[in-house]
């Protein structure tokens, strides 16, 4: 993605790059998650250390805030605007895209503590989960599409923490992205944990 300048340190994008640039990152997204489909659910649905989350857990997590920013930003989208060639990123909203999105080499510097309604349940079915993220994925692409015939800059999507804090819609969708980004690295990190300790502790069956 090409940034094409800064202006009062807040970056400016083609606005079609833009979203083509996040449309690719989805599809990477939706690769990743097919590939869980292929993982053994035991593997899922264990914790990488006590109190640490389950791979699906992380996924129903990411399916909450899907569950409100998707119908959000359709929302926001129903107003009439005009297409615009740049867009020029908001304080508050490439702040929180920045604190989201993983560093270059795929770690994560900053913790975060979910919010209580973004909390997901220890009791969950692997595949529905999956799917439904895909699902919320596929949809997301379209609305990346959609966009392309809107104004992302002066459309306003409310945040699922206060209704009364609106993000720029291009920044909302840059959040959102960043923050499921940064998710499937945690969620690279807990297989790679419990596949660890599977190699050192192999489970015991019992004799016949």
């Amino acid at each position: 993605m090409v940034v094409l300048q800064k202006s009062s340190n807040m970056p400016k994008f083609c606005c079609v790059e833009l979203l083509e640039t996040l449309k690719n990152d989805v599809r990477q997204l939706i690769i990743a998650a097919n590939d869980l489909k292929s993982t053994d659910p035991a593997i899922l649905l264990q914790e990488p250390a006590p109190g640490k989350w389950s791979v699906v857990q992380v996924l129903e997590h990411l399916n909450s805030y899907g569950r409100y920013y998707l119908l959000a930003i359709e929302r926001s989208m129903t107003r009439k605007t005009e297409t615009v060639e740049y867009f020029k990123s908001g304080w508050f909203g490439d702040y929180f895209t920045k604190l989201m999105k993983p560093g270059e080499n795929g770690t994560i510097t900053t913790k975060m503590q979910s919010p209580k309604d973004h909390r997901p349940s220890k009791y969950l079915d692997a595949f529905p989960v999956i799917n439904t993220f895909l699902e919320q994925q596929h949809y997301l692409l379209e609305l990346l599409e959609l966009a392309k015939t809107k104004n992302i800059g002066a459309i306003r999507t409310p945040i699922s923490i206060s209704r009364f804090r609106k993000l720029k819609l291009g920044d909302t969708f840059r959040f959102f992205i960043a923050h499921e980004q940064r998710h499937f690295v945690q969620i690279n990190n807990a297989i790679a944990t419990i596949k660890e300790a599977r190699g050192k502790f192999p489970a015991v069956h019992p004799a016949m």
